[in-house]
């Protein structure tokens, strides 16, 4: 039997060395409600699932979707941090900005 083997660098870094930047920490950071909210409702899902759905069921998933729902509503209405570049020794505003 041959073993197949990759000759080419991984696409993601594995390197301890590598960590997140601050920024991708923010992001996280700022998507955190939403992720804690979609936990929530897979939680829901999940016990519904195990045994027929009666109401409360029904009623817990509903909560879970709505609290989703607003999540990312609030996300989505949140101003996203601008970024400023420096060019020549001034900052110019992100394009489009």
């Amino acid at each position: 039997m041959k073993h197949i083997v990759t000759v080419q660098d991984t696409v993601t870094a594995f390197d301890d060395w590598i960590e997140p930047t601050a920024a991708e920490l923010n992001a996280i950071e700022r998507e955190m409600p939403v992720i804690l909210a979609d936990v929530d409702l897979i939680d829901a899902q999940i016990k519904a699932m195990d045994r027929m759905p009666n109401e409360v069921d029904a009623q817990r998933i509903r909560r879970a979707r709505r609290r989703l729902l607003a999540a990312r509503r609030d996300l989505t209405n949140t101003p996203a941090p601008v970024r400023q570049y420096a060019w020549n020794g001034k900052l110019l505003p992100e394009v489009g900005a």
